[in-house]
């Protein structure tokens, strides 16, 4: 992949995620929260849909265990402290890298794509810690309805 593909991509990650925060900011203040934890959870489903789509069954099981990895991320987000949320969107940009761009799971997703997903993935980690730093937001918690 050249230097200007790389560019490009990672731009066009960028790009994806801006767009998702501006949906997620259009929730309000808590479903946007939630709106972000779900978004990591489905950026580790994603790299399923590539195994299960080549039929690799060894690497449809890893991918399942990064789900479950990120999904500790959420929970620690929703029990402790939000700022779990932006280390769990920070190491899958490391998975991104390390196994789908430059390591032994790099037949499984497109290389664009993997670039790509480090541009989302970078955006959604800073806008997180961008809010923190301005607004120190509590753990997640998920809004209750009140039955009338």
């Amino acid at each position: 992949m050249s230097q200007l593909h790389l560019v490009i991509f990672l731009l066009l990650g960028v790009v994806a995620g801006g767009i998702f925060l501006l949906y997620a900011r259009a929730q309000g203040d808590l479903k946007e929260r939630l709106v972000l934890a779900s978004g990591l959870i489905v950026a580790a489903v994603i790299y399923i849909g590539f195994g299960l789509v080549l039929g690799d069954v060894y690497w449809v099981g890893i991918e399942a265990a990064g789900v479950v990895f990120y999904t500790l991320f959420v929970i620690f987000a929703y029990r402790f402290h939000f700022w779990w949320l932006a280390i769990g969107w920070l190491l899958h940009v490391a998975w991104d890298v390390s196994l789908h761009l430059l390591g032994p799971g790099a037949h499984i997703a497109p290389a664009w794509y993997a670039v790509a997903c480090i541009g989302f993935d970078v955006l959604m980690a800073g806008y997180i810690l961008i809010y923190l730093s301005k607004s120190k937001p509590e753990p997640i918690r998920v809004p209750h309805e009140t039955v009338s």
